[in-house]
């Protein structure tokens, strides 16, 4: 069991719901995935309409929606989207996405570092998307961040865990739960996070953009239990010599 704030979640595989080809399979793959927590970027709503095609498949009792800021780029666009999402949504849940450069979609780190303080004092629960820094990640979690959100690879990349190293130390370190957000392009990516000992994964165009997306949604959440499984059970210690796993020759000294 997972507990983020004050919400506990049996899966540890949290979903986007951008790139799609229809909400159906949207809602589909979300099912099969057995997500709980699901983001929503506020640019794709219809935040006046209570009838917005897109969040009436999102009504289910299993999820829960996490609006994310993603479009804007300043601190002060943050906050004014956050409370727009809480107003429209009902919810003090947000996933903090600043990013003013579209073509690499890199996180600002000073925006989100300001936005995270002037959130939290003002009650949100907060989910800030940002690079694997281990340092960064330490300031977001003494300014109140619920959970820190750091990147695998780009946004969309598909390219997995190509900060591994910073992950582990942010792992190491964190009093907070560590999501690893973005890049992750197949299951093995996801089991791979887990395995390291990521409190839970953050999956969404890998799965929108599969030629079978509700099966790539089962597929994601077999990998993130199996890794989890395998971190709880522990691996073994790595060596570069070979350990021979039972005795080779002892046996040919008895006559």
């Amino acid at each position: 069991m997972l507990t983020i704030a004050n919400k506990t979640f049996t899966s540890r595989l949290f979903t986007g719901t951008g790139k799609f080809p229809t909400y159906q399979s949207m809602q589909d793959a979300l099912e099969a995935s057995g997500s709980e927590l699901v983001t929503v970027a506020l640019r794709r709503v219809d935040v006046k309409d209570k009838d917005d095609d897109m969040l009436a498949h999102l009504s289910h009792s299993r999820i829960n929606l996490l609006p994310n800021t993603s479009g804007v780029r300043t601190a002060k666009e943050a906050v004014f989207a956050a409370q727009l999402a809480r107003e429209a949504l009902g919810t003090n849940w947000v996933k903090l996405e600043i990013h003013p450069d579209p073509r690499y979609l890199m996180p600002d780190p000073i925006e989100t570092l300001s936005a995270t303080e002037a959130l939290v004092k003002e009650g949100f629960v907060v989910l800030p998307y940002i690079h694997a820094d281990p340092v960064l990640c330490k300031r977001l979690e003494d300014a109140g961040a619920s959970a820190v959100m750091p990147l695998g690879s780009p946004i969309g990349s598909n390219n997995g865990l190509r900060t591994l190293d910073f992950l582990k130390i942010i792992i190491e370190q964190s009093n907070v739960p560590v999501v690893v957000d973005a890049g992750l392009g197949v299951p093995s990516h996801a089991a791979q996070a887990m395995e390291i000992g990521a409190d839970a994964v953050l999956v969404n165009t890998a799965i929108a953009v599969a030629q079978n997306p509700v099966e790539m949604g089962k597929a994601f959440k077999m990998a993130v239990e199996a890794g989890r499984m395998a971190f709880e059970c522990g691996q073994g210690t790595v060596s570069e010599q070979a350990n021979a796993s039972s005795p080779l020759t002892e046996f040919l000294s008895y006559e």
